[in-house]
């Protein structure tokens, strides 16, 4: 996963950030030398001079007499004064201060007037030197610059003097400046760390892990967290030092800032290296670092949680051992972390862990669940991403799908905002693999629920079995246990988000049910008998009757009358008066709409449009014209807006238009979020209510064999 990576170059950026705080604070036993506030060029430049004459005195004071080491001492402390303003670090690089600083990264010799073999400040002036390199390689451009000078080999030759020196306070400072030096040198710098490899750093700094001084062995850790960093043969050297077991030694030290780094040098070292991660495991490392997930350290648990979830990776095996060994509630205890960094690195291990079958149900029942659908409303999207992930692995087990429902997390991943494509994709299959699980005993404890369960509970199992079951499970579950009701309940609530809810689901089912969709409003295809045809359309060949429309005859037959309704046929054959008479006034029907009547009476079919259809439709309905009532309707749906259908519904509802009243209702339930700032709404959703019932009922009882 991409935020390992991410993960890891972060800690790294962080430890170099730290250290270059640690190397301020821990100067402060010398003299301080006020450094310029402002932060003008020229201002900086005027300092120029000043360090032009230190880096002098340095080139001429490389000597063990007592007053050039004295000089050379003062010297460099002004030089690290000014490189600790990062503004002025160019200044001091530019006008010559990296050769000068490491020419005094090596000891003179010893001449005549040296007191009793001793050099004078023994060790100071060294670690001075490498403490001012050090804050000059903060700055990236100027790390090639000062290996270029040689630096390299002298820190080098620096991490070994307490084998020729007694172990002193200044023997432990110029060692743990050298290796800070080193670090900041090979930060983020790949061809660097090599060169340190190639210097041979590493197998003195692995020594230095197990040296008696706190700070050395951190900084040593340190230094070897960033050589492992994106440097296989690095990483293979460390290991084969054996720095393996003090390490995992290190991860359980009290000193909160050596198990820091312990870990992430193991971090550094599995990261994409899977023999040096089963090499790490066989080491014992695992409980260590699942013990530093309830540290007081909230960098050292982060550091924990990403280890672990590159140990997860290993096999399922791992997974398994890892959650066994107690490492799920402290997770999860990360989860709610204030701190952003720890609930994404807890989110990415719980993910990984999840992908387990073993693992899902004791995450969830661990308290897993809630916290993890809280993440996804996080606007980090790697934290995001972990949490949608892990929800993945914990949807794929059945016996999680209920608690899932129960607290509401189906409409959280159907509502969620997610920021990146990939979480998008992770969500989409997360509801796909809670849909294909939704059947059996399953389907049966969510029927259960939704009858005993509390109100808000039974609402939110019919909402997600709206959106999730099978068609051949609708009647089951939303007519004989009465999820249709639940649905129906949200739909006339007067929250909106209740009403929301339930509009889309409604939706949903709607969409499912075939009868209830809109394509119901489709033109029927012509009914099947015999039609006189075009060409007899209002044509006195053979007719039997004429209708006065508007004041002209209308030519027709009866026979093709009395085969296309009862309307017609009651007319003819019944006890009216039109049943004798040739001339049948017709007043209530225009003269091109009853024209458009008869020719679908004698063809089966018609062009409707919007001018007419809603007058066609009112003759259709008093003549008893099914088909073309369709028609009328299919081309009447094409034309509801959400300004017009609440008269279309009335429309439906004076003609017993029931396509026309379903594609009402349908539009009503999309177009939610456009109707409900509407001030009648409200009226409109309780006018469709005992319809939309009727619809729904009506749709979810018909014998299955009727779709076909």
């Amino acid at each position: 996963m991409e935020s390992q990576a991410k993960r890891s170059k972060q800690s790294s950026s962080s430890g170099r950030r730290s250290l270059k705080r640690k190397l301020e604070e821990d100067f402060q036993d010398d003299r301080k030398v006020s450094s310029p506030s402002s932060h003008d060029d020229d201002a900086h430049q005027d300092l120029a001079p000043e360090v032009r004459t230190q880096v002098e005195i340095l080139e001429s004071t490389f000597s063990s007499t007592e007053s050039d080491r004295a000089s050379a001492k003062r010297a460099i402390h002004v030089l690290s004064e000014l490189a600790k303003n990062e503004e002025i670090v160019n200044v001091v690089v530019d006008c010559g201060a990296v050769p000068a600083l490491v020419k005094h990264l090596q000891v003179p010799s010893l001449g005549s007037e040296g007191d009793g073999g001793q050099m004078p400040y023994e060790h100071e002036v060294e670690k001075g030197s490498a403490f001012t390199l050090g804050l000059l390689a903060i700055k990236p451009e100027h790390q090639q610059l000062i290996v270029d000078a040689g630096a390299l080999p002298h820190l080098v030759d620096l991490l070994k003097r307490h084998k020729t020196a007694q172990n002193s306070r200044a023997v432990n400072g110029v060692i743990r400046r050298a290796v800070d030096a080193i670090t900041n040198l090979a930060h983020e710098n790949s061809s660097i760390k090599t060169r340190v490899r190639i210097e041979g750093g590493i197998p003195p700094l692995v020594e230095l892990l197990e040296f008696s001084d706190a700070k050395v062995q951190r900084a040593a850790a340190g230094a070897l967290r960033t050589l492992a960093f994106k440097n296989d043969e690095n990483k293979n050297q460390i290991v084969e030092c054996n720095a393996l077991p003090t390490l995992i030694l290190m991860l359980r030290s009290e000193d909160t800032a050596i198990h820091y780094e312990a870990v992430g040098v193991i971090g550094n070292l599995v990261h994409s290296s899977p023999n040096i991660k089963k090499d790490v495991l066989l080491a014992g490392a695992l409980q260590p670092v699942i013990g530093l997930l309830s540290s007081s350290c909230s960098e050292s648990q982060r550091e924990a949680a990403l280890l672990l979830g590159q140990f997860a990776a290993t096999d399922s095996d791992c997974k398994i051992h890892i959650v066994q060994r107690g490492a799920v509630p402290p997770l999860i205890e990360m989860l709610q972390s204030l701190d952003a960094q720890l609930r994404e690195m807890s989110a990415f291990a719980l993910g990984r862990l999840a992908q387990d079958t073993h693992n899902q149900v004791g995450i969830a029942h661990c308290g897993g669940i809630v916290p993890l659908l809280k993440l996804l409303d996080s606007k980090n999207g790697s934290l995001q991403h972990n949490a949608a992930f892990a929800l993945y692995g914990l949807a794929d087990n059945e016996d999680n799908v209920t608690d899932l429902v129960k607290v509401g997390g189906v409409q959280k991943l159907q509502d969620g905002e997610f920021i990146v494509q990939p979480t998008r994709d992770c969500v989409a299959k997360t509801l796909k693999r809670l849909e294909e699980k939704i059947h059996g005993r399953v389907l049966g404890h969510l029927l259960y629920l939704m009858r005993v369960g509390e109100k808000v509970i039974q609402r939110r199992v019919a909402l997600v079995l709206a959106h999730l079951c099978s068609p051949d499970d609708q009647k089951t579950i939303f007519i004989d246990n009465g999820g249709l009701e639940f649905l129906l309940e949200l739909l006339a609530s007067t929250n909106l988000k209740h009403q929301r809810d339930g509009s889309v689901a409604l939706c949903k089912l709607a969409n499912k049910a075939s009868s209830l969709s809109p394509v119901d409003a489709a033109p029927p295809s012509p009914t099947p008998q015999v039609y006189l045809g075009e060409q007899y359309v209002n044509n006195s060949t053979l007719s039997d009757v004429t209708f006065l429309v508007e004041g002209k005859r209308f030519y027709a037959h009866r026979i093709c009358l009395l085969a296309s309704s009862d309307a017609f046929r009651a007319m003819f054959d019944g006890g009216y008066r039109e049943r004798d008479a040739k001339d049948i006034e017709i007043p209530n029907i225009p003269w091109n709409v009853f024209e458009l009547m008869m020719r679908y009476i004698y063809t089966g079919s018609v062009d409707v449009n919007m001018d007419v259809a809603q007058d066609l439709l009112r003759a259709a309905d008093q003549y008893l014209l099914e088909g073309l009532k369709r028609l009328c309707e299919c081309a009447i749906a094409q034309d509801i807006s959400v300004e017009n259908v609440s008269l279309m519904f009335e429309l439906s509802e004076a003609f017993n238009a029931l396509s026309l009243r379903n594609a009402c209702i349908v539009f009503t339930l999309e177009k939610f979020d456009k109707l409900s700032v509407i001030p009648w709404y409200s009226q409109l959703i309780q006018r469709i209510l005992p319809e939309t019932r009727a619809n729904f009922v009506r749709a979810l009882t018909r014998p299955i064999q009727a779709d076909l």
